[in-house]
């Protein structure tokens, strides 16, 4: 400080900042909270006598000229009361080492600035760079003093917002004889916690007597996180053996060279050891109770042999800055920018304005105050690096709190673990999960738990590590998974190869279907086509040409009608090609086996179009029943999210129903009539005896069928849906192969067995074999 206003009051010309204006200072000692708040009290009763006063008449200690700011005290603690005090008669008070973050409370501090960053700043800084490493298992420790218990209390309270967790916490106590066993038992828990980064928010002062336990308890290879106050302090770093603890890394505030402060501490040292021994330099007494370091003066140290090298200075640019805010504050309210200071009464309440709006620089930092009275400076990032047990404080980064923002050379950074090691250490109580594993958590920490995989179609989001969020319907994830995908569609497409080869074969079918009917119209007068039904041939092949066309509703995107008319139309359609065949069959049994029994009846059944009545009733039968299936549970497009995990089947609903079920019953009752008529059929002579070929033409279809409803019960792919287009296909294919291609054989390459005779002969040849 003296320094500063020598160099203010010194300075001439257009560098001058105050002209023709002298600053004096008062000095008082403060190495106490009780020296702290005299002092406060007798700036206070100089302003209450500011002027002469019979009280004040031959008072020669009496100073009629009263301070406008003060600067200091050096700790929180000390703080609180004199900023209080102050700011109830608004004179300006600058501290450059209180960095307690309640003094930025302009209700309870409205005087209060500070050239020193505040603790929230300094808990930022350390979370950050607790975050920086993956830090997350972590002891914190605390002074026990407004300082440290504050500092150690906001960390407590912001780490678990990043996730932090605090293995143990404990305050380091003042020493005395019987709180040793508090600092071994603090080490001890340490031990116990099983952490590897401890974070020390303490004063020196505190820190000096806890360090010693931690060496004398061979605690080793630990990172330790200083704050501000003791990272940088020869306090701390002269403790014997403390270069065994680990890596030490610190938030230290920013240092800045003051341009002829060396030279002026080696003329002062230099005065101060040619005065007198017993010449009294300070007005506090010296006592060996005192426990001030600062009560002692310069030339005290320096007759002690005291180095000043290891005399804490680092916050000597804290109070030169202060002492400079004030001087601009003045010079702003004397307007002295046209070279000289106007002459007149300058009140403490006048000077807090100029300071909350005083802003310059300083070599290459600005000074300038927020609304809470705080700088916006931040801090560096230093680390102690040990070459056996030489220290050297290496600055390995900066941390800048407008915009929060933390830069680390890690390369930079010598660890304890293996020397020159660039391996970060680790500080964590359970390893990452692996991907798609959510945490399972095994206590009151979240940083420790165990790992499971999430199970399928649900995944893991990163935001929420210890649930598995569920995939929306059209997705699918398998197990251990971070994001779902989209399922697969499932369709018998137009272009698949498969689908390619079962249209080549619906081709096929129409093809031989309308080619038959064709032959069998062009020879409809001839014995084997009469044999055969005559015009109900071509009623069925109409039919079997339907049921084949009806495949087509099976391929691509399943739509309304599609589904709709695929298993009306293929029902009906085969119906009345069965219908056809189990009328032909029965009318065959009955002129050979029961027209002599009951003439009456069958021919009034014969003459009255029994056989087309029959077809009729029996196809309408189905008809109504297919259509009460499409009343009761409308086929409508819709997507099987349930079969596959992955895939969603794009199909018709209600496939299988009751009234779907009753289809099925009534049309397999339907085949095992025909194949009665037809079986009975077996001896008849070898023109009209149809039953081997039925019979084979039925077993194909029920096999095709069962096949298809098995496969269908256990897939639902392109494959089974492949599956069902040829069991139509085939089935159209074993009756016609069955029953119409042996009648076409004979009419385009036996002919001769296409005529009256033949047929006469053969029946003749049946009665007589009867007889």
């Amino acid at each position: 400080m003296r320094f500063a206003v020598e160099e203010i009051n010194n300075s001439s010309g257009l560098q001058s900042l105050l002209p023709r204006v002298k600053l004096g200072y008062q000095m008082y000692d403060t190495c106490s909270v009780s020296a702290a708040l005299l002092a406060t009290l007798d700036l206070l009763e100089q302003h209450q006598y500011s002027t002469s006063t019979p009280q004040t008449e031959g008072n020669t200690n009496y100073n009629k000229q009263k301070a406008l700011a003060v600067i200091g005290p050096d700790s929180s603690s000390k703080s609180f009361t004199p900023a209080s005090l102050l700011g109830s008669h608004l004179l300006p008070e600058i501290s450059y080492e209180a960095s307690h973050e309640m003094l930025s409370n302009k209700n309870l501090y409205p005087s209060f600035f500070r050239t020193i960053p505040s603790d929230k700043n300094q808990v930022t800084a350390m979370i950050h760079l607790l975050i920086r490493f993956n830090w997350t298992w972590v002891a914190l420790l605390g002074s026990d003093n407004d300082y440290g218990l504050q500092g150690m209390r906001s960390l407590f309270q912001q780490a678990p917002l990043h996730g932090i967790c605090i293995a143990y916490q404990g305050v380091i106590p003042p020493y005395k004889d019987d709180t040793a066993r508090t600092m071994r038992n603090i080490v001890e828990s340490i031990r116990m916690a099983n952490v590897n980064t401890i974070v020390v928010f303490s004063s020196k002062s505190k820190a000096k007597h806890f360090f010693p336990f931690v060496v004398e308890q061979n605690m080793t290879g630990k990172v330790w996180i200083g704050s501000e106050d003791w990272s940088t302090s020869s306090v701390i770093s002269n403790i014997p053996g403390i270069h065994t603890i680990g890596t030490v890394l610190g938030i230290s505030l920013k240092f800045e060279s003051i341009s002829g402060f060396e030279e002026f501490e080696k003329k002062v040292v230099k005065a101060s050891m040619q005065r007198s021994d017993t010449q009294e330099v300070s007005n506090v007494a010296m006592s060996p109770d005192n426990d001030c370091l600062n009560s002692k003066g310069l030339y005290s140290l320096a007759s002690n042999s005291f180095s000043l090298e290891k005399y804490d200075i680092t916050s000597s640019f804290n109070v030169y800055k202060a002492v400079y805010a004030v001087a601009h504050a003045l010079h702003r309210g004397l307007g002295c920018d046209s070279g000289e200071c106007q002459k007149k009464t300058v009140y403490p309440w006048q000077l807090l304005q100029w300071l909350k709006e005083v802003q310059f620089s300083l070599g290459n930092t600005s000074v300038h105050f927020d609304v809470n009275g705080d700088p916006p400076t931040g801090y560096d990032i230093i680390v102690w690096v040990w070459r056996g047990t030489d220290l050297s404080i290496k600055e390995v980064g900066s941390f800048s709190p407008e915009p929060i923002d933390l830069s680390v050379d890690v390369d930079q950074i010598e660890w304890h673990n293996t020397g020159n090691s660039r391996t970060v250490p680790l500080s964590i109580c359970s390893p990452p999960c692996p991907r798609g594993h959510k945490k399972l958590l095994t206590g009151q920490h979240a940083c420790c738990y165990d790992c499971q995989a999430c199970p399928s179609a649900t995944f893991l989001n990163i935001s929420e590590s210890t649930t598995c969020q569920p995939c929306l319907p059209e997705e699918w994830a398998p197990p251990a998974s971070e994001r779902c995908l989209d399922r697969t569609v499932l369709l018998l497409a137009w272009d698949d190869p498969l689908s390619i080869a079962l249209l080549f074969f619906l081709a096929a079918c129409l093809l031989m279907t309308c080619s038959s009917a064709i032959i069998l119209l062009l020879n409809l007068n001839t014995p084997v086509a009469k044999s055969a039904g005559g015009r109900t041939c071509l009623l069925m092949l109409a039919a079997l040409t339907t049921a084949a066309l009806s495949s087509l509703c099976h391929f691509g995107q399943p739509s309304p009608l599609a589904c709709i008319l695929k298993q009306l139309v293929f029902i009906v359609s085969f119906t009345v090609c069965l219908a056809c065949i189990t009328v032909r069959s029965l009318q065959v049994v009955c002129i050979f086996k029961f027209s002599a029994k009951l003439p009456p009846v069958y021919d009034k059944w014969a003459k009255k179009r029994g056989p087309e009545f029959t077809i009729f009733t029996v196809s309408a039968t189905a008809l109504f029943i297919s259509v009460l299936r499409l009343v009761v549970n409308t086929p409508r497009p819709s997507l099987d999210l349930d079969f596959y995990a992955d895939s969603i089947v794009m199909e018709c609903s209600n496939t299988l129903s009751v009234v779907a079920g009753l289809e099925v019953v009534y049309l397999s009752l339907l085949s095992i009539l025909c194949f009665s008529f037809s079986y009975m059929g077996k001896d008849l002579p070898a023109n009209y005896n149809e039953a081997k070929c039925v019979t084979f033409s039925l077993m194909v279809y029920m096999i095709s069928w069962m096949s298809f409803f098995t496969l269908y019960l256990i897939s639902r792919g392109p494959f089974t849906m492949a599956a069902h287009v040829f069991a139509i296909l085939f089935s159209v294919m074993a009756f016609f192969g069955g029953y119409f291609l042996p009648k076409l054989y004979i009419i385009a390459l036996k002919p001769q067995m296409n005529t009256t005779a033949h047929f006469q002969n053969c029946i003749q040849m049946y009665t007589m074999s009867k007889q």
